[in-house]
């Protein structure tokens, strides 16, 4: 089983930027499509990004948002700027098995997920 520990979270004023970090156990990183979630109160889970050999990011995000991974440290990383208050909300890191060459939104299709880590942009 495969272990996700989101970091780098925390309470950030509107147009700051934030870096968070998805370190990943297992031998087998670089074959699982990962990806960042959020969930803000009262709100659905919201599709942020994924990466496999390519990147996608929410229509609403691009221009602010970016995924990145290394697969030598295991890690997938989420750079996030220009921060809004509505980008409030819980980041859940989430892992795949298997490459898949377009934007995979659902989160039923994710094997693992981590603990997630909270973002807050006050009004």
């Amino acid at each position: 089983q495969v272990q996700l520990v989101e970091s780098g979270g925390g309470l950030v004023q509107a147009g700051a930027s934030l870096r968070l970090s998805c370190a990943a156990s297992g031998r087998t990183f670089s074959t699982y499509t990962m990806a960042w979630f959020r969930q803000a109160p009262g709100k659905e889970r919201e599709f942020v990004a994924s990466i496999s050999w390519s990147t996608y990011v929410g229509d609403s995000l691009k221009g602010r948002f970016t995924i990145s991974r290394d697969n030598a440290k295991n890690t997938v990383y989420l750079q996030m700027n220009s921060l809004k208050p509505e980008d409030t909300a819980v980041y859940y890191c989430a892992a795949r098995r298997g490459l898949v060459g377009t934007d995979s939104v659902r989160s039923n299709d994710y094997n693992y997920w981590g603990q997630g880590t909270q973002v807050t942009v006050p009004s």
